[in-house]
């Protein structure tokens, strides 16, 4: 079980990093408010978006098997993954069968839920994340801590550690621009050596049977205009209607995420290249569960990473406190739709301040979500202390009479109970919380006394 409470305890050790982590992200958070008001028709757009998301999964049957058909029409091989495991075998037996050896990826957070890189690497496949983010976590051992920063938990120094290790950099210079430029040559011998690449998929048009790669750094362009074979790895929620519908959601994605006003770079593929071979790999992993339940909007989400760069939580608890690949407020509402018991704490990793419903370029009230799994997760064993608890504090608001004599009582007691009676282990409340000390007169007895 995913305890979210002790893992951002860990985060907050240091404070000093914690306190780099959150204004960072702020930073970010800024500068979509900036470009957002930049768009005189922000609000329209985002109701746009809202609505064709909720039109594309009330039909998406249709729209995969358009998009299918389409896709096959132009040359594109379409196959389809009920979860991870399959999905994993999938990829690999396409690589084996090219004899791959060497493949590069660009970012792609579906193969990082399936886990996609051991497996290759059990099957002795080098993968090498050619996003920088992505490369320096790879590099370092460590996981992605945000979805579209993924090393943003770690600092420049950190990162000058990690690439003198692999890369024979020196260990002393954290200078952004040198350490670019040594990842930049180290890269270009992993692209022109590659077997095959990978991707992920941003958006999938139905009507043309073609799919669209956002990235800043080119490396999804690189990384398939060399190699034959290009694997490109989609969830099915990724499927719009048609291109038609496509302005709206590029112009929203990259302001969402950085406050840029495009990425950098937005690549159609729409059939192989000439003796190439093109492969997308649709992969269900519990997605057509959520569409028969109540938190069927979460699909709507196209991963900008907004909700995570406004969460007062996730800024000062980090991303690896949530123990899943997708943090922050939509990670928490996901996990905790698809695994109520495992991941019970992070649906009370939220204040309900609903500031992720403000910023998201597709309007998931991500608030009454996560508001609403706490529903189930009182049904968890570990949560039946603080059930008790609730009821107890029910009962006695029920009660006027008595909940004023046990208040009157608590001003006694509490000053005089010993520190380690009332912070023990079973005051959940009382471990991250220092209790208040009650003042002399109750509200009421002050208010009696000064209407008399």
């Amino acid at each position: 079980m995913i305890d979210h409470a002790r893992n951002a305890a860990e985060f907050l050790n240091d404070p000093e990093r914690a306190h780099w982590h959150d204004r960072a992200l702020w930073f970010v958070r800024e500068k979509r408010d900036k470009a957002a008001r930049s768009v005189p028709e922000w609000e329209e757009l985002r109701k746009s978006a809202e609505a064709l998301k909720a039109h594309t999964l009330e039909h998406l049957g249709y729209y995969l098997q358009r998009f299918e058909e389409r896709a096959k029409a132009n040359g594109i091989e379409v196959l389809w993954a009920e979860d991870a495991a399959e999905f994993r075998r999938l990829v690999a037996e396409i690589l084996q069968q090219h004899d791959a050896t060497k493949v590069v990826k660009s970012k792609s957070m579906l193969t990082e839920e399936c886990e996609l890189n051991p497996h290759l690497e059990s099957q002795r496949i080098e993968v090498t994340d050619t996003d920088l983010g992505e490369r320096i976590v790879q590099l370092a051992g460590d996981r992605p801590s945000h979805i579209v920063l993924p090393a943003i938990h770690m600092k420049k120094e950190d990162v000058a550690r990690v690439f003198a290790e692999h890369l024979h950099t020196d260990p002393d210079n954290p200078d952004p621009h040198y350490l670019t430029r040594a990842a930049r040559e180290h890269l270009r011998q992993k692209f022109l050596e590659a077997d095959a690449a990978i991707t992920g998929v941003n958006f999938a048009l139905a009507e043309e049977g073609a799919f669209v790669v956002c990235t800043n750094e080119g490396n999804a362009d690189l990384g398939t205009a060399l190699p034959d074979l290009h694997i490109a790895c989609m969830g099915l929620e990724k499927v719009i209607p048609s291109a038609k519908e496509l302005g709206i959601f590029t112009r929203l994605l990259a302001r969402s995420a950085t406050g840029q006003a495009i990425t950098t770079y937005t690549s159609h593929f729409r059939r192989p290249k000439p003796g190439g071979r093109l492969v997308v790999v649709l992969v269900d992993n519990g997605r057509s569960r959520l569409l028969a339940e109540e938190h069927k909007k979460l699909l709507s989400c196209i991963r900008c990473g907004a909700c995570m760069n406004t969460c007062p939580v996730y800024r000062r608890s980090g991303g690896h406190s949530y123990g899943t690949v997708v943090p922050g407020p939509i990670g928490s509402a996901l996990a905790g739709a698809r695994d109520p018991e495992r991941f019970a704490s992070l649906p009370f990793a939220c204040t309900l301040c609903g500031s992720c419903d403000q910023v998201c370029p597709v309007r998931i009230d991500l608030h009454r979500q996560l508001y609403s799994e706490r529903r189930e997760v009182v049904r968890v064993p570990e949560y039946r202390g603080k059930v008790r608890g609730l009821k107890t504090a029910a009962f006695l608001l029920r009660h006027p009479r008595l909940y004023a004599a046990m208040m009157g009582l608590g001003r006694v007691l509490l000053p005089r109970i010993p520190r380690r009676l009332l912070y023990n282990r079973f005051n959940l409340w009382g471990r991250e919380r220092e209790m208040p000390m009650p003042a002399e007169k109750s509200f009421n007895q002050i208010y009696r006394e000064r209407k008399r």
